[in-house]
């Protein structure tokens, strides 16, 4: 014991009293390196009360080192279980925050409504969209995917450690995460498929509406002033010869509006595509097309108008023509018969016997057998006459009266009232 005394009292002499557990290794190694001191070499020391502090010493290091381990264990649980709690906090604070997102940006791209339905308009809600797409949705997609991460890790751990598995909030489930996505990006997409479909209905639109006012400038300018000509009637004092030349204009003038039919047609399917298409401002779209579509009819009948007045006139005009040359035909070979017989009958004869007066009275017989025939061909010139005087005043034509074919008249003359009718001589 005086050996166990001493060696206590050096000062390189462990005290196992005083050993933690927070050098564990140490301490053993130190009771490996000094227990073997502690046995007596002295056979007659007490041995039993040296065991005996042996053993005490080497309970106190055990309890030590179970304590140290049970203590390890216990921090080991808790700060698995402070990282399971982290995780689930994360989780919880990720769902929480993308389940928000999700349903603050889907009525904004399920709304199919333009402000001014034009094309700036679908143009900002394009630039939003891919504001929405290249900045605003990447980190939500890298939130999705942390959160789903952070779920397989929570999980595992907890199954690994037999933990109940964990059991996010009702409707913050992945599952409940991953349908929100997919009816997200199902909104995204028909919102995109929907930008585009209007940003080429506005771009063909806008592509009509240029192409509409074009072709209606160009028609407007044609169609200007050709009414007043059409509506003119006053064909006074007109010719035969001029009546062609402006049958022959009409005719022109009518192929050109054949020509422009098409361009009509054309201004009219614009406007209704325009309004199958809901251009914003179709109004004045719709009064314009119609101004023209009924002007174009209206057209269409002064030009059916005119060119029916036209026919009528030249009609007319030819039936006088075709009446002065008839008259003029038949009145020149009248009236030298009608001179010839004048002279006849005016002459002074000279006879001195009674043959002479047979000879002159035969010559007479003969020319009385031919005044039937003259009165006939005079009634002819009458009736061709009245006719002429009867189309002028039927149709008030205003046009000259004189017959371009003969100076020839039908008129009374002393000569004619011999012969017992109405003669014709120079006027």
């Amino acid at each position: 014991m005086d050996k166990l005394a001493h060696s206590e009292a050096k000062d390189d002499t462990p005290r196992f009293h005083n050993f933690t557990g927070k050098k564990v290794n140490d301490n053993l190694q130190t009771l490996i390196n000094y227990g073997p001191s502690f046995i007596p070499t002295d056979p007659n020391e007490d041995e039993i009360d040296l065991k005996k502090e042996l053993h005490k010493s080497l309970d106190d290091f055990l309890s030590i080192l179970q304590a140290e381990n049970a203590a390890n264990r216990l921090c080991k649980v808790l700060r698995m279980n402070q990282d399971n709690e982290r995780l689930m906090d994360e989780y919880d604070r990720l769902a929480s925050d993308l389940l928000e997102w999700i349903m603050r940006r889907r009525p904004w791209l399920e709304d199919r409504t333009l402000s001014e339905n034009s094309l700036p308009d679908v143009q900002d809600k394009l630039d939003e969209f891919r504001n929405y797409r290249g900045k605003e949705k990447p980190p939500k997609t890298e939130e999705k995917g942390q959160l789903e991460t952070n779920y397989n890790t929570l999980q595992t751990k907890l199954r690994l450690s037999n933990r109940p598995a964990y059991i996010p909030q009702e409707g913050k489930m992945v599952s409940d995460i991953a349908k929100a996505w997919k009816v997200l990006e199902q909104s995204e997409r028909g919102f995109e498929d929907w930008l585009l479909a209007e940003m080429r209905r506005l771009e063909r639109l806008d592509h009509l509406a240029r192409k509409f006012r074009h072709k209606c400038e160009i028609h407007e300018g044609w169609a200007e002033g050709k009414d007043p000509d059409l509506e003119n009637n006053d064909y006074s004092g007109i010719k035969l010869s001029e009546i062609f030349a402006l049958k022959k204009k009409h005719k022109a003038f009518e192929s050109g509006l054949a020509a422009h039919q098409d361009r009509v047609e054309q201004i009219a399917a614009i406007a209704q595509e325009m309004n199958l298409l809901e251009y914003h401002d179709i109004g004045p779209i719709n009064s314009r097309c119609q101004s023209i579509c009924d002007h174009w009819v209206r057209l269409g009948n002064l030009t059916s108008a005119c060119r029916q007045t036209l026919e009528t006139i030249q009609d007319l005009l030819q039936r006088v023509d075709s009446l002065f040359l008839d008259f003029a035909k038949k009145a020149a070979p009248f009236n030298n018969w009608m001179e010839g017989a004048s002279e006849d009958l005016v002459d002074v004869f000279s006879v001195h016997t009674v043959d002479e007066i047979r000879r002159l009275i035969q010559p007479h017989e003969e020319f009385k057998a031919t005044l039937n025939d003259a009165q006939s061909a005079f009634d002819e010139l009458v009736e061709i006459g009245n006719k002429i005087k009867n189309l002028f005043a039927e149709h008030n034509l205003d046009i000259d009266k004189s017959n371009p074919y003969t100076t020839l008249t039908v008129q009374v003359s002393v000569a004619a009232k011999e012969f017992g009718f109405v003669g014709v001589c120079f006027g």
